[in-house]
């Protein structure tokens, strides 16, 4: 017993709407079709440029509305920043988390989070390099010495 359209489901009537779209872009035997290596038409052309580039807009506009909008995303404002972590299990993680001057020792496990110790942010010495300085100047002296200026 066929459904009224009245009664008809949202989704019955966008499935028939569906098939009656395909049945029309569907070419008709005998139809005048372009042929294979005919050209293309100026207008189809820049119709499917003009939606390309609707889409990549549209695709730019979400990411800057989550950036913009997504809570968390740069909330703090850079007072809080980790400084490292390390796994002490197969889900519990120990990770040193830097609020202002002080460091904050978190463990972190599947069910909660809880403040193991704090401790202020110890001084670096300037007489020490860090790891990244040492690191830049050991490449370099690497490739002085490929080059043969060593």
């Amino acid at each position: 017993m066929p459904l009224s359209r009245a009664v008809r489901p949202p989704v019955a009537r966008w499935a028939a709407g569906l098939a009656a779209g395909v049945s029309l872009a569907l070419p008709v035997a005998g139809a005048d079709t372009p042929a294979a290596g005919a050209p293309v038409p100026m207008g189809g052309l820049l119709q499917v440029v003009f939606a390309l580039l609707l889409v990549l807009g549209a695709i730019g506009l979400f990411a800057w509305l989550v950036r913009r909008f997504v809570p968390g995303h740069g909330a703090a404002g850079g007072v809080l920043k980790v400084v490292g972590g390390v796994m002490v299990g197969p889900r519990e993680r120990l990770v040193v988390v830097e609020v202002g001057d002080t460091w904050l020792f978190v463990g972190v496990a599947a069910s909660s989070v809880r403040l193991v110790h704090s401790m202020p942010r110890p001084e670096r010495s300037a007489a020490a390099p860090s790891q990244a300085t040492s690191l830049t100047r050991r490449w370099r002296h690497a490739l002085s010495l490929r080059r043969g200026e060593g």
